[in-house]
């Protein structure tokens, strides 16, 4: 039985299509001019300046157009980041913050302020890296921490269904794990009474869900520095880390 060709693809097509018409137009030149000299001297200009025309064409201006779509998908992955913490990061972080027992070391890292460069952003981000929280689960209201999670859970599941965040492996690691503390809680029918390792294992859940938050907000905060300052400017009245909070101007 004889094989059947492979069906070209549509790239394949168009590649025979204008090989044949390349050589058709030659073809013409030679049936007017009838000067074959004439038609190799442009023909080796042309293959002469094919790899230059390579570098332009594939490798310069599509690398700047990869880039600026990549920062096009960047920006929308900040407005998520930013409708997250909107609508829970910030409470978590400011709920939370306060039963810790090492929350006043925590404030001192990562209290931004409008002079902060650089440099202190990243300074603030190394120590949200290794991040260690103090937290007795005891002393922690777990139900009033599983309703809210249960309010959310909705948006957390919109957030996780958005496939630009298959880009941002640290946020969709932060997403992961405020579902997965929601997911321990509500899987206690009860959250009084319980034994002292499992308070130790919720509280590394929360351990582990602070670490992303706090790092994750540091670089959203640090990108509306840059990009928003309006934006920037609420945060830096509102922020938990500060010993004084209010949204008024004063």
């Amino acid at each position: 039985m004889t094989n059947m060709p492979r069906r070209l693809s549509f790239v394949g097509y168009l590649a025979v299509a204008f090989v044949a018409l390349s050589a058709i137009t030659y073809f013409i030149h030679y049936l007017i001019f009838r000067d074959v000299h004439h038609i190799f001297i442009y023909l080796l200009g042309d293959l002469a300046f094919l790899p230059l025309q390579v570098l332009l064409v594939v490798v310069i201006i599509e690398r700047l157009l990869a880039r600026r779509e990549t920062q096009a998908k960047l920006q929308k992955l900040n407005m998520v980041v930013g409708a997250f913490f909107s609508e829970l990061g910030n409470h978590l972080l400011r709920d939370l913050l306060k039963h810790f027992d090492n929350r006043s070391e925590i404030s001192k890292h990562l209290n931004i302020t409008g002079s902060w460069t650089k440099r202190d952003f990243q300074k603030a981000v190394a120590f949200a890296a290794h991040l260690r929280v103090e937290v007795d689960c005891r002393n922690v209201d777990l139900g009033a921490l599983k309703t809210f999670l249960a309010q959310k859970r909705e948006f957390l599941l919109t957030l996780l269904e958005n496939p630009s965040l298959l880009e941002h492996d640290r946020f969709t690691d932060l997403l992961w794990a405020v579902t997965h503390v929601d997911e321990e809680l509500e899987a206690r029918p009860s959250l009084t009474g319980l034994p002292d390792k499992d308070l130790e294992h919720i509280a590394g859940d929360i351990q582990r869900l602070y670490d992303h938050l706090a790092s994750e907000w540091l670089d959203y905060v640090q990108h509306l520095k840059s990009k928003y300052p309006y934006l920037f400017s609420l945060v830096l009245r509102t922020h938990p880390f500060q010993e004084h909070q209010s949204p008024i101007i004063t």
